[in-house]
């Protein structure tokens, strides 16, 4: 028998300890979740299967201390309300939170603290608390549930004390729900549960073994299970880092398959294969006679469309679109290089003015000496960290159109290309009802056309390839208008898709004020017209932005047709830059497509390697005419291209997820928004990337 020392507690943490996700998704054991935690930025999705129930889960991991995830239960014996004609499978949809109390120690356990279906129909619902500690290979986990993970219910709830509302649990039923049941939480009787989990000497194989708090005997919707045996009994088998294969015998009399997939979103990295920076030539006196040589020099080394190149007393100004590297020191310090080889002796200086759709964003000031050598970006500690090529550099803000000063020789100019165009392939998918995962795969051919500084045409005309629209046969149930189930109308009934054709204006309406009306087909299902302002002081932590909006709904088809529903809508928001994780805080009031008012609340986290992962929730007063849901909720991920690519790229591809699609809190696709576009008003972590 081992001796539990104080040398084996500190050597447990020489062993590695495997993390998987629980039937119903977020790290845990097989139906019992536990207290661990998976990385920061982890995403992983579950696919299990134990009779009669099927389940869908994403699990994220946004920040250390908390574990989110949505999760669709299939239930195969159960048949849901549909409006079609087919007999479709039940399908619930679950909202999971979880999050972190104690981390453990040598002495003290992992606790955490948990709610299952929170914010769902809450027919799996249940809040629990549980503690994990390891010893070596094993990982032990004992927990306190209540609700369906403690419907054992063999204890009494210890929070009677507080009051006598502990002491029942009402329980809800599948006809609404999606609200948030705070009376509900932690009542009625309790259980125990937990587990043991055991990595073996053959590494990619772990094994599990659990005590199950819940004994089936009131599953939702009047299903209960027959249930032999408490302990549960399953196998890991790791057989890549990205997929696991699982397998268990669960209540004693049921066999339980699964597969996960999973990758962390801020390790996602791809080695680049760019051109090498320029050269530098010694010496200072280099003085160009050819500035559109310069100019190609720096779209083709430095990814800078430069549409202006001035000097200014001792400075070269470089007014233009940072179009290739997402880094600004980057493209910056290849610049520098380029234009040390272009500029005279009594150039000291070199400046970025940076432009986006119109607004001069910011300028950024450069010294000229001490020159960078490779690497490019100096890193400590290196032959080139004493000359801290930080000193000297600024960044200031930029008042209207400054480039045009009297005081400023034009070198070089370009409007640049007035017509540009792309071919790409995209998806359109809709999953959260009962036909299950309907898909759309189409090419599409995107044009702009700019008919001056800050105004352009923008369009997309889309194909559909393939698609599996033939399952499209359930129409969810609305008291509201239709602003949005009609979705699968829309893409089963479009083969060639008018997806965007408008034309948008900017304009620069004070220092710290900016403008944008567009008109349209402003996106699938609608066509309109509309304006923005936003208030962004340089650099500022905090902006405000208004929208209004008036749009009328599009044919079926995605052609020029127009359906007879129209509404106002738009938005007032506030934009947060926390400062805590590079976390964003939006909140949005205003009216909706459906004409409900209302307030959306966004939170989203920035990654190191540019990935940003988000999530929103939407309160409206349409109140039971919501329907199934009753409040609006989703997750999107942008993740920069050139992660996927040996190409650096500014460009980024985003996807958004929502577990319901519903008419309450539905708002208009923009195509374009002001916070996007005046980006570079904030410099974000552009010092640290000098580091």
């Amino acid at each position: 028998m081992p001796c539990l020392s104080g040398r084996a507690l500190a050597a447990s943490s020489d062993y590695s300890l495997n993390l998987f996700q629980s039937d119903f998704g977020g790290v845990g054991l097989m139906q019992t979740p536990t207290a661990r935690m998976k990385p920061t930025a982890q995403m992983s999705f579950t696919y299990d299967q134990v009779d009669p129930y099927t389940h869908y889960a994403f699990s994220l991991q946004p920040f250390e201390w908390l574990e989110a995830g949505f999760r669709y239960t299939q239930i195969s014996d159960r048949l849901y309300p549909a409006s079609g004609q087919r007999e479709l499978e039940y399908l619930d949809k679950g909202v999971d939170l979880k999050l972190s109390l104690i981390d453990e120690s040598r002495y003290v356990p992992e606790v955490a603290l948990g709610f299952r279906d929170f914010g769902g129909t809450g027919l799996f619902g249940s809040e629990y608390v549980v503690a994990n500690k390891r010893w070596y290979n094993f990982d032990f986990s004992l927990g306190l549930a209540w609700g369906y993970l403690g419907s054992r219910a063999d204890l009494e709830n210890p929070l009677r004390v507080a009051g006598e509302r502990f002491e029942e649990r009402t329980g809800r039923s599948a006809d609404g729900g999606g609200d948030f049941n705070l009376n509900e939480l932690f009542t009625g009787k309790a259980a125990l549960f937990g587990g043991i989990q055991y990595q073996t000497p053959f590494e990619p194989l772990t094994l599990q073994l659990e005590y199950d708090g819940n004994d089936y005997s009131s599953e939702p919707l009047d299903n209960p299970q027959e249930q032999d045996s408490p302990i549960n009994v399953g196998a890991r088998l790791r057989v890549h880092d990205n997929v696991t294969l699982s397998a268990a015998w669960e209540r004693g009399n049921t066999a339980m398959f699964g597969m996960t997939l999973s990758a962390n979103l801020a390790g996602l990295s791809q080695p680049k294969n760019d051109p090498a920076p320029v050269p530098p030539k010694p010496g200072r006196d280099h003085n160009t006679n050819d500035w559109s040589e310069v100019a190609d020099a720096l779209a083709d080394n430095a990814g800078i469309r430069a549409s202006r190149i001035t000097r200014d007393g001792n400075a070269l100004v470089v007014e233009g679109v940072a179009a290739k590297y997402r880094r600004m020191p980057e493209a910056e310090m290849r610049a520098n290089r380029i234009l040390h080889n272009a500029a005279g002796p009594d150039i000291d200086t070199f400046r970025y003015r940076w432009i986006s759709n119109g607004f001069h964003l910011r300028e950024d000031v450069m010294p000229r000496d001490p020159l960078p050598h490779a690497p490019i970006l100096v890193e400590p500690g290196s032959a080139f960290a004493d000359l801290d090529y930080r000193r000297g550099v600024a960044a200031v803000n930029t008042v209207g159109e400054p480039a045009s000063s009297s005081q400023e020789q034009a070198l070089y100019e370009s409007f640049g290309d007035r017509f540009s165009w792309s071919l790409w392939p995209d998806v359109n998918q809709n999953y959260g009802g009962p036909d299950g995962y309907l898909y759309q795969v189409l090419a599409k051919l995107g044009a702009q056309f700019r008919t001056d500084e800050h105004g352009w045409f923008s369009g997309s005309l889309g194909y559909t390839l393939f698609d599996n629209l033939d399952n499209a046969d359930y129409i969810a149930p609305s008291d509201l208008p239709r602003v949005r189930t009609f979705v699968t109308r829309y893409l089963d009934e479009t083969e060639v898709g008018i997806y965007n054709l408008q034309y948008t204006r900017t304009a620069r309406l004070s220092d710290n004020w900016f403008g944008m009306a567009y008109g349209g087909y402003l996106e699938q299902m609608y066509a309109g017209a509309g304006g923005e302002v936003l208030y962004r002081p340089f650099n500022s932590d905090i902006a405000f932005g208004f929208n209004a909006n008036w749009v009328r709904q599009r044919e079926f088809d995605t052609q020029f047709g127009l359906r007879d529903y129209s509404t106002w809508t738009g938005h007032a928001t506030a934009y947060v830059d926390t400062g805590i994780k590079d976390v964003l805080a939006q909140l949005s009031v205003g009216r909706y497509l459906a004409k409900d008012i209302g307030a959306t609340l966004d939170f989203s986290r920035l990654f190191d390697n540019g990935v940003r992962l988000g999530a929103y929730a939407t309160f409206t007063d349409a109140g039971d005419a919501y329907g199934e849901g009753s409040f609006d909720k989703g997750i999107y991920l942008s993740m920069p291209l050139d992660l996927f690519f040996t190409e650096s790229s500014s460009q980024r591809a985003g996807i958004a997820w929502r577990p319901l699609t519903r008419d309450g809190g539905a708002r208009l696709s923009r195509r374009y928004s002001l916070y996007g576009l005046t980006s570079l008003r904030n410099l974000g972590n552009y010092w640290e990337d000098f580091q």
